[in-house]
């Protein structure tokens, strides 16, 4: 929700910025202003300063600017909603209410949320009573676990019974409806009389990203049991595949530590966490769903996925390949630790130590290892078909990443390790691939220093034999590799001519709607802050707006240019009022209306993006093409430039001068 610059500026009143920083970084007195290490960056020489008078913190040896809640979003990883809730509990201010048309679901989430909490207390209580022993022993005697551990996690025990639960529930105020659509009874029209889900089970409660209680995993005591673990079913509260098991608890760890480990069970984590890895999260009885990679980037970019080192646990792996193989962003993916044979994480730690499951994470493969690894395991590839058959699977799992820039630099990998693999074999009879020979189909080549067999490609130089012998160099021998010509477009890129970065139409038309509609940039702070701007000036455009409104949430468009004059931007300012807005983007306007210019900002934002991308893996298929000068690597300048151009747009701004670009 949106909230009032009035509220905010209150829980800015209430909390000093030394008091909510200090609980990170130990800040000593200089003057009017507190200093300290910075909590973005190593150093030996306090850089990192704070003033409570105006209400913001700096860090020089960063770059880092913002106030209370930009604090916790940058190191904590929280979103701007959680800074501001949790800023405003520790301030005593009261947040406003949902509004009317929200109130009924509001209410029903409060009352189930409110039943999971009272379960929690029962279990919690029947795990310290007469009828938790056998699951004490369990947890104690047999799983070695601590008292605070058990406690911290708020592990219980459902007893064996079919109503107690209901029973206690009932006592409480809340009906069995309740006790049903929150999960904790199992009810329906064959149903005489609803029971309880979870009997003679220890009991893991589930929380949310803010850990609030949403549903319990519960683990059998009886060996006979047809379910040795049973999760709540899906409710208004739960979707499995959404959350992660302890990501409340392990965020803060995962942020401090720069890293997120995510293992197989519950017992998995209880037992981590007490080793001293608290950045440890699982699945909650699914396969790891995008959702789920999702949350885990929201904590670090690489998590480590942990999985046991047998033939189940390597399938566990190659499923999770295949969820985030098309998810790649750039620095965002996944890193793979494979348990020692037969050990889950809990043996480990206690038969060689933390040192050994601290070795086995160090030890963690990159997604493309193990995708190749794969795919090299599936067969014997001694064959040229066989070979063929390989570069195209693989050919065909690259193309699924989305991101285009990954996807060139995949395609890159996959060739080099195809190579590396065949490269190393002896006497099997058959032309190892080079270089020059690429992802894909081998180049036309010549004999001696006559050019054949290419000549009718687009950008292939014309000598000797260009036109009467079409195709005729087509044959494997000891002949030299065609090198294709450099095209004008190729010539006149960035990165041959080396000119500098201009501002593009989306580049100015995002900073436009920002200037224009400030208040879009505090709802859209976290997002801002991570778009990549190809033109140096737009770049410092954007840190300077967000800069202001970390100061000001409360700005106007004239207060916020009357800013950006002030800190010497002027002159950027006057290019993008200079520039023209078509007219399917008149969200950029002043008069837009706050949801159209939402909509129309992100949908901007999503092909700027996009653009970013392919400009990206246009410049990697460049550098490609110079190293190699294979067919392949011309072909995919070719179909990176097509779709640039597919995603150009009229009244593009790239004439505009050096100069006032660097205004």
């Amino acid at each position: 929700m949106r909230y009032s610059p009035h509220l905010l500026d209150e829980i800015r009143a209430r909390l000093p910025v030394s008091q909510v920083v200090g609980r990170k970084v130990s800040l000593k007195k200089k003057g009017r202003e507190w200093a300290g290490l910075s909590p973005f960056k190593s150093e030996r020489t306090p850089s990192f300063f704070v003033n409570d008078n105006k209400g913001f913190y700096h860090c020089f040896a960063s770059g880092e600017h913002g106030d209370i809640f930009t604090f916790l979003i940058k190191t904590e990883g929280l979103t701007f909603p959680e800074a501001v809730e949790r800023l405003a509990a520790e301030a005593g201010v009261t947040l406003p209410k949902p509004e009317v048309r929200d109130r009924e679901t509001y209410d029903q989430r409060q009352r189930l949320s409110a039943v999971l909490d009272a379960s929690v207390a029962f279990f919690e209580e029947q795990l310290s009573g007469v009828a938790g022993a056998e699951a004490r022993r369990y947890l104690v005697e047999k799983r070695g676990l601590r008292r605070e551990t058990i406690k911290s996690f708020r592990l219980g025990y459902a007893p064996q019974s079919r109503t107690a639960l209901r029973e206690h529930l009932g006592k409480l105020g809340f009906t069995c409806d309740e006790m049903a659509l929150s999960g904790m009874l199992i009810s329906g029209e064959d149903i005489k009389e609803p029971y309880d889900r979870f009997r003679h089970r220890v009991m893991f409660p589930i929380g949310d990203w803010k850990g609030r209680t949403i549903a319990f995993g519960g683990r059998a005591l009886d060996p006979d049991a047809p379910a040795k673990y049973l999760n709540s079913p899906e409710t208004p509260l739960f979707h499995k595949g959404h959350n992660l098991y302890n990501a409340h608890q392990a965020r803060g760890a995962a942020h401090d530590k720069g890293r997120v480990i995510a293992v197989e069970g519950y017992m998995d984590v209880v037992a981590l966490s007490e080793g001293g890895f608290t950045e440890s999260v699982a699945p909650l009885g699914t396969a790891l769903t995008p959702e789920q990679v999702a949350l885990l980037w929201r904590m670090v970019p690489e998590p480590v996925l942990c999985f046991d080192g047998d033939s189940a646990g390597k399938k566990a792996a190659y499923r999770a390949v295949d969820t985030v193989l098309p998810m790649l962003k750039p620095g965002m993916s996944v890193r793979f630790a494979f348990l020692p044979d037969g050990l889950d994480p809990d043996d480990l730690i206690r038969q060689q130590g933390p040192e050994a499951m601290q070795a086995t994470l160090a030890s963690a493969q990159p997604l493309a290892q193990v995708l190749f690894d794969r795919e090299w395991a599936r067969d014997d590839w001694s064959t040229p078909e066989r070979r063929a058959r390989l570069e195209h699977e693989l050919r065909l799992l690259t193309a699924r990443i989305e991101d285009a820039s990954v996807r060139s630099h995949y395609e890159q990998d996959m060739r080099r390790r195809l190579n590396a693999a065949w490269g190393g074999e002896r006497g099997v009879g058959y032309l190892r691939p080079s270089r020059q020979t690429g992802f894909g189909q081998p180049p036309g080549r010549v004999s001696g220093s006559g050019y054949r067999g290419a000549a009718s490609q687009p950008g292939y130089g014309s000598g000797r034999g260009s036109a009467g012998n079409r195709g005729a160099g087509r044959r494997w021998g000891n002949e030299l590799p065609v090198h294709p010509q450099a095209s004008s477009s190729l010539l006149a890129s960035a990165l041959v001519s080396g000119d500098k970065a201009r501002p593009g139409y989306r580049e100015i038309l995002l900073v436009r709607t920002l200037i224009n509609h400030p208040w879009l940039a505090v709802e859209a702070a976290e997002v801002l802050a991570g778009v990549t701007f190809i033109a140096p000036a737009v770049a410092k455009l954007r840190d300077a707006i967000l800069a202001a409104v970390s100061l000001d949430n409360s700005l106007d468009s004239q207060g916020l240019r009357s800013h950006l004059v002030r800190t010497g931007l002027g002159g950027v300012l006057d290019l993008v009022d200079r520039s023209v807005t078509h007219k399917c983007d008149r969200f950029a306007e002043p008069d837009a209306g706050h949801a159209e210019v939402e909509v129309g900002w992100r949908h901007a934002l999503a092909l700027h993006e996009r653009q970013v991308g392919v400009k990206a893996a246009l410049e990697s298929a460049e550098r490609a093409w110079h190293e190699d000068r294979s067919e392949d690597a011309f072909q995919r300048i070719c179909e990176l430039q097509a779709e640039l151009e597919r995603l150009a747009r009229p009244g593009e701004l790239d004439q505009i001068t050096d100069e006032a670009a660097a205004s």
